[in-house]
């Protein structure tokens, strides 16, 4: 990890609104770590100490539009939570590190990423666990790193990217000018609504491997981490692949470059998986809510504005038909996404005695929450979202990504950097699977 050589408690720079708040039925759901995002930065002519400065100034006045970030959340019943605005803040620590960035590879997300993120015991009570962590490691090198570990009970990626755009806007002596929309009740479940209006696979059990009686053989699996990269090319081979077998009398749109990876991805995993031809198998996509609610989220709503659907087949359905077929399971996954699909998953999670089973965990091997391996997979797209362009006063990141994958069978895709129509595909998958998905999904394309 490196020396560290300070540690701030950093608070709003002014008073904030106080007072215990709800969270969302959307929140309620959400892991209970922080999600690990890191970015690296190329050398720098400013010292660890003013950087530090820069970001501790910075960060007090961000957190004053922000000021849920700086609360802590509290347990009310049933596996639920509220979030107190008690103003007590945010953790940043700065490292001096006498490694390199070169040490990192290809970035993908190992321990020694990891440790560029302040670390939690979960152990303690939640109401000690600040929401937001912060890490800026210097190399020997004269480059940057900045870890951050923000709640997933308080933000999904978009409304995180917000919060980290604005801060760095604060930090380069700029206007915070997209102030966030902080009311969460736009998300709980609509009162004329007693009970859910459709089945919601989503929070029911995982598909087991054919002759278990649970997953915590697969839960304990040794896994490691995969950063496989797509080119532009490599991208529309895949995108034609899908569209294909399409019918010229098939009226909807192509498959998407996102539905065609996202079914080459699970299809390369059954395979290299060996299942059983009738095996059943799972496929959860993270959707963005915001424009699918009727009316949309208000402009720059804070919080979880994501929601779960899954697509369900067979390995030997998926292995043995054309990728076409695996692209439409997932569209007709991210099609039930409707307003009045969305609005009933909502009262689902509100008729719940308790909720603690439908949370996961960003920990690796950990047997409590959902979990989504083997013969599973969890998908969670950033091709949309404005990864890159965090600026805090010494130019931009030579690179953005998760700072951690918690679980067999986690997915995460993102655009490469330089928005040059490339794709990284990061992953966690049992050490005994890796090398046969690595060929089938290059050999596919």
């Amino acid at each position: 990890m490196g020396k560290v050589v300070a540690t701030y408690t950093v608070r709003p720079a002014r008073e904030t609104p106080g007072g215990c708040r709800c969270v969302s039925d959307s929140d309620q759901v959400r892991a209970l770590t922080h999600a690990p995002t890191f970015y690296f930065y190329p050398p720098v002519n400013v010292s660890l100490e003013s950087a530090t400065e820069i970001l501790r100034h910075s960060l007090s006045e961000a957190l004053v539009i922000f000021y849920p970030l700086a609360g802590r959340l509290h347990w009310i019943g049933g596996g639920r939570l509220e979030l107190d605005c008690n103003a007590l803040g945010a953790l940043l620590i700065a490292v001096e590190s006498e490694g390199k960035i070169d040490d990192y590879g290809d970035f993908r997300p190992t321990p020694e990423i990891r440790a560029l993120i302040p670390s939690v015991d979960y152990d303690k009570p939640i109401d000690e666990l600040p929401l937001l962590l912060v890490q800026l490691t210097k190399f020997s090198c004269g480059s940057m790193s900045l870890g951050l570990g923000i709640s997933h009970t308080i933000a999904d990626g978009l409304s995180a990217l917000h919060f980290i755009s604005e801060w760095a806007k604060i930090a380069r002596g700029e206007q915070a000018n997209s102030p966030p929309f902080l009311d969460r009740s736009v998300l709980l479940a609509p009162e004329h609504l007693t009970a859910p209006v459709f089945d919601h696979p989503e929070f029911g059990p995982q598909p087991l491997l054919i002759g278990k009686q649970d997953n915590m053989e697969e839960r304990k699996r040794e896994t490691t981490t995969l950063m496989l990269k797509l080119s532009k090319d490599q991208v529309e081979k895949l995108k034609d692949k899908a569209n294909k077998d399409r019918s010229p009398s098939d009226n909807k749109r192509p498959y998407t470059r996102y539905e065609a990876i996202a079914g080459h991805i699970w299809r390369s995993a059954c395979k290299a998986r060996q299942h059983e031809s009738q095996q059943p198998t799972l496929l959860s996509i993270i959707v963005d809510a915001r424009n699918r609610m009727e009316p949309p989220l208000p402009p720059r709503y804070f919080g979880n504005g994501t929601f779960r659907v899954t697509a369900e087949t067979t390995s030997g359905e998926l292995v043995s038909n054309s990728l076409g077929f695996a692209s439409g399971k997932a569209r007709q996954a991210i099609e039930k996404a409707t307003h009045e699909y969305l609005q009933s998953s909502l009262v689902y999670v509100k008729c719940q005695e308790d909720v603690t089973n439908f949370r996961n965990f960003h920990t690796v091997g950990c047997a409590k929450g959902a979990f989504y391996g083997n013969p599973n997979l969890e998908i969670t797209s950033w091709a949309r979202l404005p990864i890159y362009g965090a600026d805090f006063g010494w130019g931009q990141e030579i690179y953005m990504g998760p700072g951690g994958i918690g679980y067999d069978g986690k997915v995460f895709v993102f655009p490469g950097q330089g928005q040059d129509g490339s794709f990284v595909v990061a992953l966690r998958l049992q050490v005994r699977h890796v090398d046969a998905f690595q060929k089938f999904f290059y050999e596919d394309i």
